[in-house]
Formats: C-alpha cells, structure tokens, sequence
C-alpha cells in the first residue's frame, strides 16, 4: 500500500496503527538508528508516538514495511540491510 504523506498525513495517535502485526521496529534519525523488538519488550505508546512522529506532529518519512518489519526515517544502511 502506498499512502501520500503529504495529501492523506497519519497524525497523533493513529500512527500507533502501523504497529499492529510489526515484531521488528527500526527507526533512523540522521546517522542514528534504533531497533526495538516489539514482541519481547513493548515501549509505552508515549514513547513510540516520540519515535514515529517529527515536530509536527505526524508520522515521519520514509515509513516501509516488510512483512513484520517497520522501518521509519531514512538512513541507507537499514534500507539495505532490512529489505534485501
């Protein structure tokens, strides 16, 4: 599915949404990145609203998903790493 970020945003709290059915969360903050394995330890949704969303308050971009896999922001590394 591909969704326009720009016409159809995915704001505030219903980014918790595109969590359900991801194990793997990657999250890419320039040459940062952080990987959270939602099936053994969940973070609070406050601290995942944190980490999918920029200061305006909706989701960031890129967001690619790969089967159970969730990847958000960019960073060259993860994308190739994750989707090969």
């Amino acid at each position: 599915m591909v969704r326009s970020a720009t016409r159809e945003p995915i704001e505030g709290e219903e980014a918790l949404k595109i969590l359900e059915g991801v194990d793997d969360l990657f999250v890419a903050k320039g040459k940062k990145t952080l990987h959270l394995d939602l099936t053994k330890e969940r973070p609070a949704d406050d601290e995942l609203l944190a980490l999918l969303l920029g200061r305006s308050g909706k989701l960031r971009a890129p967001v690619v998903r790969s089967g159970s896999r969730l990847i958000v922001g960019y960073n060259a590394d993860i994308l190739g790493e994750q989707l090969a």
